[in-house]
């Protein structure tokens, strides 16, 4: 890698094509250039100990990289682009360690869902629960409140929303789990790993696992259509947890 390196930082991340705008100054000229920050560029990155490991890109990030004519010859492009630091996502990351509530607006690309942060203009994945109607494209640009999810790897952040629409089934779910109700579930498959049921139609689903010696499950035979007593011990957004009684 022979080309000069230079500094720049980063304006704009298409998530779904994996390309990022870096903002730069050169010979006192502001410019711009794209560049791809794909996961099989950045693995050849490692190979060559550019990097250490991948990176999801964000707005805003500090970057070297290096300018390059395009495959086709026909423009210039940013190459081996490298992270160095980002004072905004490091300052909400610190945020969200003690006050985990942000403003931001929903956003949609190519089918997607994003997060864009009202303060640092950050876009962040938004998250849904198996259970969670989606967001209404009609509010899309209207602002919500969001949280940041694996604030320990800020390469893996993600939002999900303070404020659900669950299906009604999980709805019902939860006062279930509440009452500590005891509910007729349905077998709808069998395995030699467990048994699933439906707890509240076919949109509310659990698995039963068998223990080592099985001795957790104490009606033998069940078949798939068959009626098994459980409980739901656990729930919360993401996952359901259930035992037989």
């Amino acid at each position: 890698m022979d080309a000069a390196i230079l500094e720049g930082r980063i304006s704009f991340v298409h998530h779904d094509k994996d390309y990022v705008t870096i903002d730069y100054t050169q010979n006192g000229k502001k410019k711009s250039i794209n560049g791809k920050v794909d996961k099989e560029r950045q693995l050849n990155w490692i190979k060559e100990k550019l990097v250490k490991k991948i990176h999801q890109f964000h707005e805003g990030d500090e970057v070297y990289f290096t300018v390059a004519r395009s495959a086709r010859g026909d423009k210039m492009v940013a190459e081996y682009i490298r992270y160095r630091f980002n004072n905004a996502l490091g300052n909400l990351i610190n945020r969200a360690m003690t006050d985990n509530k942000f403003v931001g607006y929903l956003k949609q690309v190519d089918g997607k869902f994003f997060v864009k942060e009202t303060g640092s203009y950050h876009f962040f994945p938004l998250i849904l629960s198996p259970w969670e109607m989606p967001p209404d494209i009609n509010k899309l640009n209207e602002p919500i409140f969001f949280q940041l999810q694996n604030i320990e790897k800020p390469e893996k952040l993600e939002a999900t929303l303070i404020k659900h629409r669950f299906i009604p089934p999980y709805l019902t779910a939860q006062k279930f789990f509440e009452e500590k109700k005891i509910i007729d579930a349905i077998v709808y498959k069998v395995s030699s790993h467990g048994i699933y049921v439906n707890l509240v139609g076919d949109k509310i689903q659990a698995k039963i696992p068998f223990a080592k010696n099985h001795a957790q499950l104490s009606i033998p035979g069940l078949k798939t259509g068959d009626t098994v007593k459980i409980m739901i011990s656990f729930l919360s957004d993401s996952k359901i947890v259930v035992k037989p009684v």
